[in-house]
């Protein structure tokens, strides 16, 4: 009798080992980190992009100015936590603001460099100065407010009329006023000192302006 060659017909297939699905635990662990840091980057750059609108001088401002948005114009810049700092289309009232300290063409106002009319406790006042006004002052300078009384042998001795003044604008003389070189000058006082500077006006006092501090580099 013969016997079944192994394959030939009739014999039962030798049974296969099924194939297994291998997975490593390091392998998805470091498929989450990477996933974790892309996100982790597309997170910050998207922050970095995040950019408000704030207003910036379209033209030199002074002391007492009354701006509005034709003086303003619009900038988007990425300011982070500092943008309650400066001031914002939302933060502007329709009748505008009082500019309390000078701000340069392109500058970004500070909230603190403007205020609303309703708080204004200051005006402005143009002065004849005795004397030649110091290179050093500008608008936008603080200043203390001094003057003499004239008496028959020229002028007392001088006081302070007004502490922490700040010049508006320095004004060109006209004509022959002014002809020994001093220029008169607009400077903003607090208006319950209004009256005493009138006074020193009006009685022809000695009134010069010497500044308070100086400009870093000066």
């Amino acid at each position: 009798m013969r016997r079944r060659q192994p394959g030939s017909a009739g014999s039962t297939p030798a049974s296969r080992p099924r194939s297994r699905f291998w997975f490593d635990p390091r392998f998805a662990l470091g498929l989450i980190l990477v996933v974790a840091s892309i996100v982790g980057v597309s997170t910050v750059v998207a922050g970095s992009d995040r950019t408000i609108a704030v207003y910036a001088a379209k033209v030199p401002l002074a002391v007492g100015d009354s701006v509005g948005p034709a003086d303003l114009v619009v900038t988007r810049v990425s300011l982070g936590a500092a943008d309650t700092l400066y001031l914002t289309p939302a933060r502007l009232p329709a009748d505008g603001l009082i500019v309390t300290r000078t701000i340069t063409v392109g500058e970004l106002i500070p909230a603190g460099a403007v205020g609303t009319h309703a708080g204004v406790a200051v005006t402005s006042i143009v002065l004849d100065l005795r004397g030649r006004l110091s290179g050093g002052l500008q608008a936008g300078s603080v200043v203390d407010v001094w003057s003499a009384e004239p008496t028959d042998d020229g002028f007392g001795p001088p006081a302070v009329l007004v502490g922490q003044a700040t010049i508006v604008r320095i004004l060109e003389p006209t004509g022959l006023i002014q002809s020994d070189g001093a220029k008169p000058v607009e400077v903003l006082v607090p208006k319950d000192k209004v009256a005493v500077v009138l006074e020193a006006v009006a009685n022809d006092e000695a009134i010069s302006l010497i500044a308070v501090n100086s400009p870093i580099g000066d």
